[in-house]
């Protein structure tokens, strides 16, 4: 039996590495921000003491592997196969991104590290077929850094204080990396949409009060999510016609 031309066993096997993923994203969240390291040599006997399932993460981790093999397909080269790869390891450090600042309001430097080197491996990998994509995904670095770097210093002129943490910077910076300049834009577009919408509901539900912090990472991860699933074609025009309120016509 096949899906969008996948075999069911695929599914099936990444479903199972889906779940086995999202216990150990559970593991990293409670690790990364108090600073520990998530391998150790002493990882087994702690991990058993402490162990717990996390049945939403693991379903979840599972759920968005098996629509990204829908959704991507599955091709005869790695080269070809780079997207769904890169997304496949993005998904658990993005859920724990979201998990950690919605908890915590941070997200950990080593977290971001993280997404910076694999980002970088992937830039190479990318450049060995077309160097323009490379030069794109650098661009995408700087462009989504220097953007949330912006609005950082500019809060703190005017205001006193930061408009939102570094770590949102670095992650952007980091995220720049795997989609490139034009997606590292919509997906700014995009966070401060989500962000702005969420942010009226929590306050409107008095989830939040008014003078309360709203870390702004799990808007970059569901903007993020977002863009892995939607063309960028399809999003630029939503937003376009959103933004011009109408009067944008292509």
């Amino acid at each position: 039996m096949y899906f969008n031309d996948v075999h069911i066993a695929y599914y099936v096997v990444v479903g199972i590495i889906g779940l086995v993923i999202g216990q150990l994203t559970d593991w990293a969240n409670k690790r990364l921000p108090e600073y520990k390291s998530v391998i150790s040599k002493d990882i087994i006997s702690e991990y058993r003491i402490k162990f717990r399932p996390n049945y939403i993460l693991m379903l979840l981790t599972a759920v968005i592997y098996a629509t990204l093999i829908y959704t991507f397909g599955i091709e005869n080269t790695i080269i070809a196969n780079l997207d769904l790869i890169k997304f496949l390891i993005l998904t658990p450090m993005l859920l724990s991104a979201f998990v950690i600042d919605f908890k915590l309001q941070i997200i950990p430097n080593r977290l971001n590290l993280t997404i910076f080197e694999i980002g970088f491996l992937f830039a190479f990998l990318y450049g060995l077929s077309n160097v323009a994509i490379t030069i794109n995904m650098l661009l995408g670095m700087l462009a989504g850094g220097g953007i949330f770097l912006f609005i950082t210093l500019l809060g703190g002129f005017f205001y006193g204080k930061e408009a939102m943490g570094f770590g949102d910077v670095k992650l952007m910076a980091g995220l720049g990396l795997f989609f490139g300049l034009s997606n590292i834009i919509i997906i700014t577009l995009l966070s401060f949409l989500i962000g702005a919408i969420l942010s009226i509901v929590l306050l409107l539900t008095k989830i939040k009060k008014s003078d309360e912090y709203i870390p702004f990472g799990p808007f970059i991860v569901i903007a993020t999510f977002i863009s892995m699933y939607v063309p960028f074609e399809q999003i630029k025009m939503i937003l376009m016609q959103i933004f011009t309120l109408g009067m944008y016509h292509a």
